[in-house]
């Protein structure tokens, strides 16, 4: 008899527990959107480690999604959708260092030309 009202409360536990993390679908579109922006300005998992962890911690994501573990496909989107800007945002820096040598090449050859014709 005392066991019952354990059972409901548990059961009652149990699905609150659900019902406090819901799916987290808008984070895995963001998470899949970064993912996405990252390789279009050429990140790469060969060349930027950061995307290969995105790619990992998102299909981990994916799976805790599959489970209903939403709480971990929560965390583990955010820390994919972390990543992946990480390696967007490096790409685009090594992008814009390369840029920036060569125009300073471009000055020194300008300063040089100048130089000589005087």
């Amino acid at each position: 008899m005392t066991i019952r009202p354990l059972f409901a409360a548990l059961a009652v536990l149990a699905l609150a527990g659900c019902a406090a993390d819901p799916a987290p679908n808008e984070q895995i579109r963001l998470t899949k959107q970064a993912l996405e922006q990252a390789k279009a300005v050429g990140a790469t998992i060969d060349d930027v480690p950061e995307l290969k962890l995105a790619e990992d911690k998102f299909n981990r994501a994916k799976g805790n999604m599959a489970d209903q573990s939403f709480r971990n496909a929560r965390m583990r989107a955010e820390q994919a959708e972390l990543d992946a800007r990480l390696a967007e945002a490096k790409v685009l820096t090594l992008k814009s260092q390369e840029q920036l040598d060569v125009l300073n090449t471009r000055i020194a050859r300008l300063r040089k030309q100048l130089g000589d014709a005087q």
